[in-house]
């Protein structure tokens, strides 16, 4: 399908103002449309519309600043958002169901409702990580609440944003897909992401810097929308294949003796293959990953394809804390009345995104062991308190030294850059024993031994302090 691009300002209406939702909402007041945000959660529309971020993600709050209640307003009254818009942007959740597949009745809700409040023709929107056909329901519902089809379409525009830096992969996208199955729904996208496929927003004095420029625009794909919502699917599940893929090679690695940090660098240095989520560690987490693999392996299923790799992508990852539990108790050698410091809480680094964390499991199980946990990371804190509540056995720092007073062991359960240079000599004072457990591979183990630590990690053997200032292996 072809489509030319335009530059007019959009009306749109974004409906969900959680990570997408939000994210998209100021993104397309930033490229020049006029957005109104809609959302049933008062409180969270009563604290936007007061310009404050409900989540932690670099350049939110100046978008807010800069865009909030002018370029972008938020409301709880759908009708408010959907009259004076061309586009209606559907950002609600869709969590996993107990069968892998993707729970839709949230989004089944909002579709019945704004066919309450159709006012004209509008280019309905997938925004939200849907299973293939789900343009399809879309369109059944909104003929069974007696919408005609002349005035409606529905397309699939997945996010590939990554919490942390939603907004410049937002802005710099490596793609941008629309799966359109009718021509003025194609080319009313077009006209909407315009700014960046033509590279005008770029030349902006005051544009988000990022790879993208005048000479080298966002490229814009497009599809069916059954191709679309497969994209989607099939790109997450592909990356959290290369993350279990490389956790494999990982605990391989580690029973030869050989160092998965040289092993990545080798791998990634193909073209074909790349360095990007060739990181041994804890396995994937968060909001999508998880959901999004089981819930692609319960489409394949049901259409009658065999795609049990999906399967084994899934057990591998939910191994890989189960080995790193274990290094923690061969380790220490017993687990019950022992103090361990914890460094990262979210589930990855640059956010304080909770959902599937594995810091989160990991602590649990600890807890469960006996252990006292002290717990540290930069911005989920008070997300994390919600879930692990403090108490006798656990308690919150207010930095990793505070964390790792008096404490057995360490382990670096997220990837905050902090963690990467902490103060070696000082942690080595404050904690009882010398022992750090590293779950995302943030020092090299020969430094480590030098600066006198048993050091710990993922896919690389373990070593303990040498007073000839050489590694030497740790048995475990």
């Amino acid at each position: 399908m072809s489509v030319s691009p335009a530059s007019s300002p959009v009306t749109i209406c974004v409906i969900g103002s959680g990570y997408v939702g939000l994210v998209a909402a100021v993104c397309f007041a930033e490229m020049g449309h006029r957005v109104i945000c809609v959302d049933n959660n008062e409180a969270k529309v009563a604290q936007l519309l007061r310009g404050e971020a409900p989540i932690y993600e670099e350049y939110l709050p100046q978008m807010l600043a800069r865009h909030g209640n002018r370029g972008v307003t938020f409301t709880t009254n759908l009708a408010e958002g959907i009259h004076p818009a061309d586009a209606v942007f559907i950002a609600v959740g869709t969590p996993q169901g107990s069968s892998g597949a993707a729970d839709l009745s949230y989004v089944e809700a909002v579709v019945s409702q704004i066919a309450q409040v159709m006012n004209g023709y509008k280019v309905l929107v997938e925004k939200s990580t849907v299973p293939v056909y789900t343009n399809e329901w879309i369109t059944r519902c909104m003929h069974r609440h007696g919408v005609d089809s002349d005035q409606f379409d529905v397309v699939s525009n997945p996010e590939f944003l990554r919490e942390g830096t939603a907004i410049s992969d937002f802005l710099h996208p490596d793609r941008i897909v629309v799966g359109a199955n009718q021509q003025r729904s194609a080319e009313l996208l077009s006209r909407i992401y315009a700014p960046l496929t033509t590279g005008s927003y770029y030349d902006q004095p005051e544009a988000l810097p990022g790879p993208c420029s005048r000479h080298q625009p966002a490229r814009i794909v497009v599809t069916s929308a059954q191709s679309a919502e497969i994209i989607k699917h099939a790109s997450n599940a592909f990356l959290a294949m290369k993350i279990s893929f490389i956790n494999a090679v990982a605990n391989l690695a580690e029973t030869v003796e050989a160092d998965i940090e040289d092993i990545a660098l080798g791998m990634g240095l193909d073209s074909r293959i790349g360095p990007r989520f060739l990181r041994a560690g804890l396995g994937y987490g968060g909001s999508c990953f998880p959901k999004d693999v089981a819930a692609f392996s319960w489409v394949a299923e049901q259409h009658g394809v065999d795609f049990r790799l999906l399967q084994e992508v899934r057990q591998i990852n939910d191994r890989q804390l189960d080995l790193f539990f274990e290094k923690i108790r061969s380790a220490l050698w017993t687990l019950r009345g022992k103090k361990i410091a914890a460094l990262g809480l979210a589930f990855k680094a640059d956010t304080d995104d909770m959902r599937d964390s594995p810091a989160i499991a990991l602590i649990r199980r600890l807890l469960d062991a006996g252990v006292s946990v002290a717990a540290y990371d930069p911005a989920a804190m008070d997300s994390a308190t919600r879930l692990l509540p403090a108490g006798e056995q656990m308690r919150y720092a207010s930095d990793p030294y505070e964390a790792a007073t008096d404490a057995d062991a360490v382990v670096i359960l997220t990837e905050w850059k902090q963690f990467a240079t902490l103060d070696l000599q000082r942690l080595n004072r404050a904690l009882k024993f010398p022992i750090l457990i590293d779950g995302r591979n943030l020092y090299d183990p020969a430094v480590m031994a030098n600066q006198g630590f048993t050091y710990i990690s993922v896919g690389r053997p373990a070593v303990y302090a040498s007073t000839q200032g050489r590694p030497r292996k740790f048995p475990l």
